[in-house]
């Protein structure tokens, strides 16, 4: 089970050239979207990646508006986790469980995935919120990655997850952010 107090939103390379490049690009961005939205309402931190950024541009404008007091850990490896900077910031939030989310599911989320779970993270793959360039590839990614030992879950699964109850303000504003 993922908690607020213990899960992070890993968002990986939704950037530019590949966000708009990948299968069903639109529902992705909006499931990311949807996701981001919800994190903020219940506190939970959000870590973001760019691979190459001179290259494949910048995380896209839509969710650059809801990280503006984030900076992106750009990076060269296809997994975060090779990334220095990206292991020290992750370790900083003390967060054990990981909803990952990003691109391109079979390489950069699938080796991410594969070496959190090395190191000992709960590793949570929000199945409608990553995508590779096709849908072969997505459906690969999120096969291994399963069978590596991550969990699989849905924004909506996630969303009711951490929220937990039906009542109160904060899921008065989730159920508008579900509805949207």
């Amino acid at each position: 089970m993922i908690t607020p107090k213990e899960t992070l939103l890993l968002i990986i390379d939704v950037q530019g050239r590949l966000a708009s490049a990948v299968f069903q690009a639109e529902a992705v961005e909006s499931n990311i979207h949807k996701l981001l939205r919800a994190c903020k309402i219940l506190d939970l931190p959000v870590l973001v990646t760019e691979q190459y950024p001179k290259g494949l541009g910048e995380t896209i404008q839509p969710l650059r508006e809801l990280l503006a007091d984030t900076v992106p850990v750009e990076k060269l490896s296809f997994s975060c986790c090779g990334t220095p900077e990206f292991m020290k910031q992750l370790r900083l939030f003390g967060r054990s469980e990981i909803l990952v989310v990003g691109m391109e599911t079979h390489v950069c989320v699938y080796q991410t995935a594969v070496e959190l779970l090395e190191f000992g993270f709960g590793v949570h793959l929000v199945t409608d919120a990553v995508s590779s360039r096709s849908e072969a590839n997505k459906l690969l990614g999120i096969h291994c990655i399963e069978k590596a030992g991550a969990s699989l879950t849905s924004t909506e699964m996630a969303i009711f997850e951490l929220l937990r109850v039906a009542e109160g303000e904060r899921f008065k504003a989730i159920s508008k952010i579900i509805k949207s």
